[in-house]
């Protein structure tokens, strides 16, 4: 007996110790990269990443993971998640458009989701549906209207991510602010309270000119038995803001620091952070003659030189190929002493940052609310010759472009009178086009898709695609409040297979979640502007008007017919009577007064010549009144309602 109860406190023991042992492998990070920009702005990108480890089918309690993901994973059984929300639009030309930075958080105008499932592909479209329900709820924002299957699509090979299980839903018309910021933020184990996320003051997140927060999760296998997957939640805030110092001289950066750009200062790392760093990106420095300089010397020149100065002494310096990376560690910073990076700037400085192979644009066609036209068109950059990733096909140098694109039903597209321009000459589909599918879609069940591959030659200028469309008729219950303003078309997706973006470090820093993520080589791609297209829409004033006539005819027909029906015949005797005696002159009035009060007697009222008549002459004259203003109203209530019909 002894021994059995020896052997159950052991198992005990191991039992707590693996729980132990769980609850130490959950691993969370924050971290922060601030890098200027060409046009006097500052880019700020929160990168928080969450891990939480295999277990089994009884092991959903979590120690720094949040509970709400992992319930959503586990229940409509999601393989791979990426939800956005963002306000404004990512400026290629200044902010880049060939880095990890711009190709996985530069997205479209609104919400943006798209999720792969783990379920038979009968149940794909019913786990998608209870998705966005639960995202609705939890991040307070209008997902759940992507639960029809007319604002959904299944792209298979132009979005990017190939799976035959995945769905892609946006809606660009819907607002951005606080109440979707706040949900967010409590899946981070130390909110907003604490570490590098106390900078996210809400007045200086929301006045940038861009901001985009993404949440991405994506499911690791464990590989062995008795153990479901893990989960790697990602959650990012790229910010773009202007700082407040105002520069005179040409050229000339502003100088910031965190506390002017946020208002405030980081007093430590959240204590459940395994790391917390900040960094910050400079590109287009000068290479100087360092190999005659020491490391001290080089170290130091390069954080405190004659162009520009930083306020604290980065603990790591790394030079990538065209920008240098400075490294701060926020663990030794308290409420004595605040962590505030600060950059100041000597010189006037000038750089540009690298930029995809092409630009892509789009915009609309034609004049009128029957048709119009859809055109995307490719303009070539200037980093077009230094971008490498060209395909070589049958001799000859090529670029291959992915274009993804969902029309709405009510936007009925002719895909027959696809055109393709390159430097504006016509070309044929089997010269340029190499690849499309195409989903037509029918009136208020499904989208319609796009999914096409063009091959361009590398000397390209620019390339342009031109298709037809046709405006549809909405139902009154179908329009938005703001009808008049127009319809949304989602972002085009432009993507360049050949091409992926990464920074290579010359040191390996396998500790950072951020730098090992922009390690790795991300899809090259860029969402065009989102198209506002004007429909026929009805005089929603019209039906009010109706109502309101109507109820003003009715009115009058009921109150008419009520008051003719209740009017009594002694009341109208009294009123002729007091009307025939006031005909009688004043003078005989008067005379009659002054002889009654002689004799005594009262006033002798003048008979009136209704009076006279006898009472069957009264009734009938009084029925034929009553009568004939029945019959009027009657008519004037079927001559309105005729003429009404008629129109």
């Amino acid at each position: 007996m002894a021994r059995l109860v020896l052997s159950l406190i052991t198992v005990l023991i191991l039992q707590s110790l693996l729980v132990t042992i769980a609850f130490e492998v959950e691993e969370f990070s924050e971290e922060l990269l601030l890098k200027p920009l060409p046009d006097r702005k500052v880019l700020a990108h929160f990168h928080f990443e969450n891990r939480a480890p295999p277990s089994n089918s009884h092991g959903l309690h979590h120690h720094l993971f949040p509970k709400a993901i992992s319930q959503l994973v586990q229940k409509f059984r999601v393989k791979e998640m990426e939800l956005s929300f963002t306000q404004g639009r990512w400026n290629h030309e200044h902010w880049g458009g060939f880095d990890p930075l711009s190709s996985m958080n530069a997205k479209p105008v609104g919400v943006e989701l798209w999720a792969v499932f783990d379920v038979p592909q009968s149940e794909v479209d019913t786990s998608w549906k209870n998705l966005t329900h639960a995202l609705s709820g939890l991040f307070c924002a209008s997902i759940n209207f992507l639960e029809s299957s007319a604002s959904y699509a299944a792209p298979t090979w132009g979005f990017g991510v190939n799976s035959d299980k995945l769905r892609y839903g946006s809606l660009p018309r819907e607002a951005v602010c606080t109440e979707n910021l706040t949900p967010w933020l409590k899946l981070l184990p130390c909110r907003d309270k604490d570490g590098i996320s106390a900078l996210m003051n809400r007045p200086s997140v929301y006045r940038g000119f861009y901001h985009s927060q993404r949440l991405h999760l994506s499911t690791v296998e464990s590989g062995e038995e008795g153990l479901g997957s893990g989960i790697k939640l990602e959650q990012t805030l790229t910010v773009v803001l202007k700082p407040d110092t105002i520069s005179g001289a040409e050229n000339m950066q502003p100088s910031w620091s965190l506390s002017t750009l946020f208002g405030r200062n980081v007093v430590g790392r959240c204590v459940l952070a395994k790391s917390s760093n900040v960094y910050l990106q400079l590109e287009g420095l000068p290479s100087d003659e360092r190999k005659n300089l020491d490391p001290e010397m080089e170290a130091e020149k390069l954080w405190k030189n004659a162009e520009f100065e930083l306020s604290l002494k980065p603990d790591r310096i790394l030079q990538e190929i065209n920008s240098f990376l400075y490294m701060f560690d926020i663990d030794k910073s308290s409420d004595r002493e605040p962590f505030d990076l600060g950059l100041t700037w000597k010189l006037p400085s000038k750089w540009s940052c690298q930029q995809a192979p092409l630009h892509s644009s789009r915009f609309l066609m034609g004049s009128g609310n029957e048709r119009g036209a859809i055109a995307i068109l490719l303009k070539a950059t200037e980093s077009q010759e230094k971008v490498s990733g060209e395909d070589l096909t049958n001799g000859r140098c090529t670029i291959k472009a992915n274009i993804f694109q969902i029309f709405p039903w009510y936007v009925k597209v002719y895909y027959h009178t696809l055109q393709i321009f390159v430097d504006q000459q016509e070309k044929t589909g089997s010269e340029v086009l190499k690849k499309i599918n195409v989903s037509p879609s029918t009136d208020k069940v499904s989208s319609g898709m796009m999914e096409m591959m063009l091959e361009l030659p590398c000397e390209v200028k620019s390339a342009a695609i031109y298709i037809e469309y046709d405006k549809g008729f909405l139902h009154i219950d179908e329009y938005p409040p703001d009808a008049n303003q127009g319809f949304d078309i989602p972002s085009a997706l432009i993507s360049f297979p050949n091409h992926h973006a990464s920074l290579d470090f010359n040191e390996e820093l396998s500790k950072s979640p951020i730098l090992s993520k922009f390690k790795e080589k991300s899809l090259v791609r860029s969402y065009t502007e989102v198209l506002l297209v004007p429909l026929t829409t009805p005089d929603f004033s019209m039906p009010y008007n109706v109502i309101t006539i109507t109820c003003t005819v009715f009115a009058l027909y009921f109150g008419s017919l009520l008051n003719v029906l209740r009017r009594r015949i002694g009341e109208e005797e009294r009123f002729l009577k007091s009307q025939a005696g006031k005909k009688t002159g004043k003078l005989k009035q008067l005379l009659l007064r002054l002889k009654a009060k002689i004799t005594g007697k009262p006033v002798e009222e003048a008979p009136s010549s209704s009076s006279t008549e006898p009472p069957e002459a009264r009734s009938s004259f009084l029925s034929s009144k009553l009568l004939f203003k029945i019959i009027l109203v009657a008519g004037a209530a079927a001559a309105w309602q005729y003429f009404s019909t008629d129109k």
